[in-house]
């Protein structure tokens, strides 16, 4: 582990490879899981605000499930999620060719509307918890990704790399340049 201002961070994210594949894994990731992307307050708050603006981007059915249920979720574990289609893929999630992809972000690439995603889907392999004051940046390794896991190591691409902008977008572009530091010190 390495410390960096009040963040954790796991030597995996220098030392795994990974670029998502989507011609292989088929988005999965917004497929299968426990629950739905996990997300921060303000997030939960920003879905209610953005829905009428984004639900042409996402399927009936998910705008259906977000109609029953709501713009979020409260999972098991007490935490905010997006809610899911018969408890599968995310609700905000719309398929192209057979490949997942989020409408959320569909609709921020049109220009509808600024917010790109849920941070837990943007940064992901990396997932955020809290320890204490900290947080701790950790690599969560996905048997679906393993097709992205044989990409980042044919181009060499370390996670943090490969998540430079998403990094960029939740800890800055200075956070960003320590991780380059730490991983040309390793």
């Amino acid at each position: 582990m390495i410390q960096i201002d009040d963040k954790i961070i796991s030597l995996e994210l220098f030392e795994e490879q990974f670029i998502c594949n989507l011609d292989k894994c088929n988005g999965n990731c917004c497929v299968f899981g426990d629950s739905g992307a996990p997300l921060e307050d303000d997030e939960a708050e920003i879905l209610e605000e953005i829905h009428d603006k984004i639900k042409n981007y996402i399927s009936i059915k998910g705008n259906n499930a977000i109609e029953n249920q709501g713009k979020w979720v409260i999972d098991d574990d007490g935490d905010k999620v997006t809610p899911l289609i018969d408890g599968k893929e995310c609700a905000y999630t719309v398929f192209e060719k057979g490949i997942a992809f989020c409408g959320i972000e569909k609709s921020y690439e049109a220009g509808i509307v600024d917010f790109p995603k849920p941070v837990s889907c943007h940064l992901y392999p990396i997932r955020i918890s809290k320890v204490g004051q900290m947080t701790a940046l950790n690599y969560h390794k996905w048997e679906i990704c393993e097709p992205a896991r044989i990409l980042g190591k044919k181009n060499n691409m370390p996670v943090f790399r490969f998540l430079k902008n998403s990094i960029v977008r939740v800890y800055g572009q200075s956070f960003y340049e320590d991780l380059e530091k730490v991983f040309e010190e390793l």
